[in-house]
């Protein structure tokens, strides 16, 4: 793999999930959403810009999580970029999501608080697609 596989870049969009949810889904080859986005009718992605507030509302405490890197333009036309927290617009995919899609996939670490450290999974030395 090449150093340009993994490197952070603002167009890529993030899914955060746990191991098993994520190797469950590699094995039928589709990820159908967790339970949030299964309730909601769509997957839910963040930006680099907004993982840090995703991490901390939703995943504190919650071990073995994965971070997934995706590159919007190969997502289609159900991706569709809706206003959410504070207005912001986050990327929301309506439809599975091919699991050979993913970038890259990283293990996201707790730090002494619980909360998933974002920048280090973001620039981090997992630079393997099946971490």
């Amino acid at each position: 793999m090449t150093s340009d596989c993994c490197r952070i870049d603002d167009r890529a969009i993030y899914k955060i999930t746990g191991v098993a949810e994520w190797r469950d889904a590699e094995a039928g080859g589709i990820y159908r959403g967790s339970a949030d986005d299964l309730r909601d009718g769509f997957i839910h992605f963040s930006t680099a810009t907004q993982l840090d507030v995703t991490a901390r509302k939703y995943y504190t405490g919650r071990p073995d999580l994965l971070l997934i890197a995706f590159d919007p333009a190969t997502l289609g036309p159900l991706l569709k970029w809706e206003p959410s927290r504070g207005g912001a617009l986050f990327p929301h995919l309506y439809t599975p999501l091919e699991t050979k899609l993913a970038t890259w996939v990283r293990p996201l670490s707790l730090d002494s608080e619980g909360v998933p450290r974002i920048s280090a999974a973001l620039n981090g030395a997992t630079e393997r697609k099946d971490a």
